[in-house]
């Protein structure tokens, strides 16, 4: 049995590439960039106007001049008007450019316009004020978006402006999510009083859809045959296989054994943790030398799975596409006794109290209690130790699933 920092190192050594894809610009909404996107023209493209007004020779206010002839109007969109006579006005919109031979915007509040003339009424205006400068956000070639940054809405924006209309992005792993056990049904179905309603799968699925990524799933009887021939098809077919149960030491968990017999390499099984001792993975080493399977098969029990796959499957998928997670920390509200000297993964409320985020124990039954997932937010993780007391105050990491 390996401990918890030796586990996820381990699950780290194994990462895969899924190589690039190119897709439309407005799907590329929490994928991962794969390429530098750089100004294609000097942002603003042009001088522009920032405020409704009058553009006028900033020299002719410097000598006196107040009253101005309008010689035209410049809307937003319209080719660069110029103004023909220094000692008149061009009226300019919002977003237009600024007409040539003019210097400076004065907004409409600021000026009044009687029979075809516009006179200023303040005594202080500065040069290309109301005045976007061309190039003044970024030039032409600068780098606007870095490789490896995850594509939000504001990335959207700038991808739309520089005309990416297709934007390279990592590829997303085939993933298939198998749950095991015959006393499982299906969500739609009456249980019998031995049998429970599948739930581990979905669950591991919405886990998944947060990252974007689209899974399959299968259930597969406690039958080793079927299990040796399913699990043989599903190694040819997808990137990762997720299975839920049948990893214990019960008569029925065939699960290691299987995954032996087909190759993959057992890299751990057994994690000096709670929930999730029973966690085993391995990889599938191809014909070429390179471990491009791997295999996460959590324990059944649905907080156990719950927790391993966003302390390990969701590491391993981020440094896989290139994107760095944040660690969070809070500071533990209450003290927790835990006498095994094992790594816990206790479940909390989080509470944001003048500017320190801290964690609340929640009660539950185990790791068979799926519904105190409910009533928690997140996973405080209290490291393996000889102590039994973690106190108030004590900072630690967070994994936070809300």
């Amino acid at each position: 049995m390996i401990n918890v920092t030796q586990a996820l190192e381990t699950i780290l050594e194994n990462t895969q590439d899924f190589g690039v894809e190119r897709i439309p610009f407005m799907q590329s909404v929490g994928r991962v960039l794969k390429e530098n996107i750089t100004a294609d023209r000097d942002f603003p493209p042009f001088d522009r106007v920032s405020m409704d007004g009058i553009a006028i020779d900033f020299s002719q206010f410097q000598k006196g001049q107040r009253s101005f002839k309008i010689e035209g109007i410049q809307p937003a969109g319209s080719a660069q008007l110029s103004l023909l006579n220094n000692e008149n006005c061009i009226e300019v919109m919002t977003g237009a450019v600024l007409p040539k031979n003019t210097s400076a915007v004065i907004r409409y509040e600021d000026v009044e316009i009687n029979e075809g003339y516009a006179t200023i009424r303040v005594d202080v205006i500065k040069e290309y004020q109301n005045v976007h400068s061309k190039g003044k956000d970024r030039e032409q070639g600068d780098l606007l978006i870095a490789i490896d940054t995850k594509i939000s809405a504001a990335e959207i924006g700038v991808l739309a402006t520089v005309g990416k209309a297709t934007v390279a992005v990592a590829k997303q792993p085939k993933v298939m999510i198998v749950s095991t056990g015959d006393e499982l049904v299906g969500v739609e179905e009456v249980p019998l009083s031995h049998q429970i309603r599948r739930s581990n799968v979905f669950t591991l699925v919405s886990l998944l859809e947060r990252l974007n990524i689209s899974s399959e799933t299968a259930h597969i009887t406690d039958d080793k045959p079927v299990l040796k021939e399913k699990i043989k098809s599903y190694l040819n077919e997808y990137d990762v296989l997720l299975f839920s149960g049948a990893v214990s030491k019960g008569k029925y968990d065939f699960l290691p054994e299987v995954l032996d017999e087909l190759g993959v390499e057992k890299l751990f099984h057994k994690v000096a943790q709670r929930p999730g001792k029973p966690f085993w993975f391995g990889s599938l080493v191809s014909e070429h030398g390179r471990r491009d399977k791997v295999v996460f098969a959590f324990p059944g029990n649905p907080i156990s799975t719950y927790v391993n796959c966003l302390a390990y499957f969701y590491p391993w998928y981020f440094k896989s596409i290139g994107l760095k997670q944040k660690e969070e920390k809070a500071i533990l509200a209450e003290d927790v006794v835990f006498k095994p000297n094992l790594t816990y993964f206790l479940q909390v409320q989080l509470i944001n109290e003048d500017g320190y985020l801290k964690a609340m124990p929640v009660k539950g039954n185990g790791s068979g209690d799926l519904a105190s997932l409910v009533n928690a937010e997140a996973f405080v993780q209290l490291p393996k130790t000889e102590e039994v007391l973690f106190e108030k105050g004590g900072l630690y990491k967070v994994i936070c699933y809300r």
